[in-house]
């Protein structure tokens, strides 16, 4: 078993970005690599333990993995939520928000159109980027527990045959040491 699955987790929560995050670790510090920030958001009141039943359970299924879902919202925390919160109503800008008056022989002015949105196929594929990148690491640090408790496990195994082996060793240098006071040697 290893280290980090030996001691117990505590579940943290924080908002970072659009998204409330949780996450099961071990130590304060655990929980600011999952999230991969380097500032002290706990320091800065911005991350704190949680006891939110709903939450804890979702970060305890997904140990040391943060677990999203957009800010505010009540939607179950997951490893990738699906959509992002939605924004509130922009205010009106001057020209729309005047008040019209009403006057005779004079004919509403007409409203300006819309612009169009602007164009988020950048963000999108900045977004998609970072999630793949988030993906590829936490396949990476998995393959990285594999491994470290592979070794640990063959560590465990070597150890368990060098005692044994020396517990042998020794039994036949007590042996050979009697043999030898018997025969007359001399410390």
């Amino acid at each position: 078993m290893t280290k980090a699955a030996s001691r117990k987790l505590k579940v943290f929560q924080a908002q970072i970005g659009f998204f409330d995050t949780v996450v099961a670790a071990p130590s304060r510090a655990a929980a600011l690599r999952a999230w991969g920030v380097r500032q002290d958001l706990f320091a800065e009141k911005l991350a704190h333990p949680t006891d939110d039943p709903e939450a804890v359970k979702a970060a305890l299924a997904h140990p040391e993995i943060p677990l999203k879902r957009p800010a505010g919202a009540s939607d179950p925390f997951e490893v990738e939520p699906g959509g992002l919160p939605e924004p509130p109503p922009a205010p009106k800008s001057g020209k729309t928000a005047k008040v019209e008056t009403k006057t005779k022989g004079k004919t509403k002015p007409k409203p300006e159109p819309e612009p169009p949105p602007p164009d988020r196929s950048a963000l999108d594929e900045a977004e998609r980027a970072l999630r793949d990148l988030d993906e590829r690491r936490r396949k990476q640090e998995a393959a990285l527990r594999r491994r470290q408790a592979a070794l640990q496990a063959e560590a465990d195994k070597a150890e368990s045959a060098y005692l044994e082996e020396r517990q042998k060793v020794s039994a036949a240098l007590v042996a050979a040491r009697e043999a030898w006071r018997e025969a007359g040697g001399r410390d």
